[in-house]
């Protein structure tokens, strides 16, 4: 088995989740294509110079491709999650670089989250995690967007969690009663220049750790510590491909 291929246990869980294979001609095989997938995402490699052993890069390319526009990855990701307990719920973003190759797409063209922050152009992975550093929901926004913009997608339809923690970036009044009109209590500290400062618990706080280890963790992918895909919808998809091996692992080590 090479190095960044399913493990058997794995393969068991994922396996289950996939479209059902149509009738007609067989569908090339799944495990192959998706260790090929997870090869380019771990290092970064052009899909041209995926190593022979996975097949023709354009059938593994062109499955990556044809999921991510029919939601199959978002459903997979989606289905590992679903079985979070939601004791906690924490949220953060962090900046990733555009590619000159992800930049050039045409001007007036669709919304494909990619902006101008102070790096350059640039897109914003919002992250939820809950409170094992295991993500819930992934929202992409342009690089100089706001992040209190993204907390009312990051939590539409999950079950409400107990405490909701997040840094200074998040403090706004909306975000406090948005989290409160759904059963929950946000742990955001207030802006420095405000004059009524908001106590929060220094020991939930402290668990803020957690998403920014999981932005680490997403970083070792190569494909999504530089966005090389010009569009939303595909590196969207490599991020939900990641943080699924972050799920498949945490399955795989549990007792």
């Amino acid at each position: 088995m090479a190095r960044y291929d399913l493990s058997e246990a794995e393969w068991r869980l994922i396996e289950p989740l996939l479209p059902n294979k149509p009738r007609g001609v067989p569908r090339v095989d799944d495990r192959r294509v998706i260790n090929g997938i997870f090869y380019v995402l771990r290092t970064g490699s052009p899909w041209r110079d995926l190593p022979s052993r996975y097949g023709p890069h354009t059938t593994v390319y062109n499955r990556y491709n044809r999921w991510a526009k029919a939601g199959v990855w978002l459903k997979v990701f989606e289905a590992l999650a679903a079985k979070s307990p939601q004791s906690l719920h924490l949220i953060d973003s962090s900046i990733i670089r555009a590619h000159q190759h992800a930049a050039g797409g045409k001007k007036g063209g669709p919304d494909h989250a990619i902006g101008r922050s102070r790096g350059g152009l640039s897109t914003k992975i919002n992250a939820l995690v809950n409170q094992d550093g295991l993500p819930l929901r992934i929202v992409l926004s342009a690089g100089q967007a706001s992040d209190k913009a993204a907390v009312a997608e990051l939590i539409d339809g999950l079950p409400p969690a107990q405490a909701l923690v997040a840094d200074r970036g998040y403090d706004a009044q909306a975000v406090i009663e948005l989290v409160r009109s759904r059963g929950g209590c946000a742990h955001i500290p207030t802006q420095k220049d405000r004059k009524l400062q908001r106590s929060v618990d220094p020991a939930i706080y402290r668990q803020r750790n957690l998403v920014e280890r999981f932005f680490c963790k997403l970083k070792h992918f190569r494909r999504i510590a530089t966005r090389f895909d010009k569009l939303a919808r595909n590196f969207l998809a490599a991020v939900l491909l990641a943080s699924t091996r972050l799920w498949l692992r945490a399955y795989e080590s549990t007792p």
